[in-house]
């Protein structure tokens, strides 16, 4: 695993201080492990690609300066750099998933509510399922978008893409709480044992989508907002005068 574009900014609370430095060594979090089988590498690159161009962000000006929080293993920045973007940086509070990362963004292990960025450096932020990983809402969430608004220029954008209850998602949960279908898909197994692992704050984001969506209109001004097949969409630019 290579750290060379590795900042630590916070530790990683699941790990020990020597865990985080041996790397190999760390115990195995069967959260990661269920999310590193859900997908493979190419496969992930892929969603993300699609999702991006669909949502208009492949038209982005390729100088745009873009932080992808929860970026986990890097294949998000990966997504961007093949869309031509070059200044990129991603964060995520693992430290195990952020050293899988060995391309040329800089990551660091951090805190999305203490984000480790100046005022107004940043023309972009980027979410794509992390948000639903907040422990306390909306004290979290709050914290968290009143950071990203704080470190984006006044005319950034912010891009989110979260679980939403929809019918498909339903019918997904129903599939994945079966034995025989889990046996059957590994993509559904990986997705069950997730679900298992993050029950709490899982069930608590999807328990709240009119309070989540009004704290993102509080903060944000929406260009885009959509939901479908058992995601929520967003995309939009800070709104000024918020104390």
């Amino acid at each position: 695993m290579k750290y060379s574009n590795t900042m630590s900014l916070t530790q990683d609370s699941r790990y020990p201080p020597e865990a985080a430095k041996s790397g190999s060594h760390a115990p195995v979090d069967p959260w990661e492990e269920a999310y590193l089988r859900f997908e493979r590498p190419e496969q992930e690159i892929q969603k993300f690609l699609k999702r991006l161009r669909r949502l208009g962000a492949a038209a982005w000006p390729k100088e745009t300066r873009i932080v992808e929080l929860f970026c986990g293993r890097g294949n998000s920045l990966r997504a961007w750099e093949q869309l031509g973007f070059c200044n990129l940086e991603g964060v995520d509070l693992s430290s195990r998933l952020v050293a899988k990362y060995d391309g040329p963004a800089k990551c660091y292990v951090a805190d999305c509510r203490h984000l480790p960025f100046a005022d107004e450096s940043k023309d972009a932020a980027v979410v794509q399922g992390g948000l639903h990983h907040l422990v306390q809402l909306p004290q979290d969430l709050e914290q968290t978008f009143a950071e990203i608004r704080r470190v984006l220029t006044n005319d950034g954008r912010v891009l989110f893409v979260e679980p939403w209850r929809t019918q498909f998602l339903t019918f997904v949960h129903f599939l994945s709480e079966k034995h025989m279908v889990r046996r059957l898909s590994t993509k559904l197994d990986a997705l069950a044992t997730m679900i298992e692992h993050e029950r709490q704050t899982y069930e608590q984001w999807l328990n709240q989508p009119q309070q989540i969506s009004a704290l993102a209109h509080k903060h944000f001004v929406p260009l885009h907002e959509s939901f479908a097949w058992g995601k929520w969409n967003f995309v939009g630019k800070p709104r000024t005068g918020i104390a």
